[in-house]
């Protein structure tokens, strides 16, 4: 049987570069079209999971992954491009750093953490896609956003460093209850 939320999943993946050599080039409102369709597959592809009951621990895996890959890529891209500030690319890559040195941390330590994502990062997920489609969108159709652009740009800063340190707390907690032989909720 196919997994088409995981096919989604895939796809965002195989977007990535394509995505990056779009912006390399200068071809943002391609760029623009192949992002928003890769972001709509982010909803999408857990709405389905949980609507077709094909919920996998890959999945789970592939969505997280591909998250990181298309997310940070684009914002490391624009950073280069000179289109956001590289501080608040350096904040992106370093939180999703921290993610995944934690569950690699987990993992050595036989201590593997749950994979499932925290309000707090869906939310920044949501808001960093919103940041770069609003760019990406704008350096495509030529237009300027301003204010709006600063303001979202503020939020995903936000959103970011608030997401880190929620998953800072949960690996220190999940962490505390292995060594006392608790298990998690």
């Amino acid at each position: 049987m196919v997994n088409l939320p995981n096919l989604l999943t895939i796809g965002r993946l195989f977007a990535t570069p394509l995505v990056i050599w779009l912006i390399a080039t200068g071809e943002h409102l391609a760029a623009f079209w192949v992002f928003a369709l890769a972001g709509a597959t982010d909803a999408v592809d857990g709405a389905l999971a949980r609507a077709l009951d094909q919920r996998t621990k890959l999945g789970a895996y592939l969505d997280a992954v591909a998250d990181k890959a298309l997310l940070v890529s684009i914002y490391v891209t624009l950073a280069l491009a000179g289109e956001i500030p590289a501080a608040l690319a350096a904040a992106v890559v370093a939180r999703d750093a921290l993610i995944v040195g934690a569950v690699g941390l987990g993992w050595a330590l036989q201590r593997p953490l749950p994979i499932e994502p925290l309000k707090i990062s869906k939310a920044n997920t949501a808001a960093q896609i919103v940041f770069a489609g609003l760019v990406l969108g704008g350096d495509g159709f030529g237009l300027r956003f301003g204010m709006l652009e600063a303001a979202v740009g503020w939020v995903v800063a936000g959103l970011t460093l608030a997401s880190a340190g929620a998953y800072l707390l949960a690996f220190a907690k999940h962490m505390a209850r292995a060594e006392t032989g608790r298990r998690d909720p």
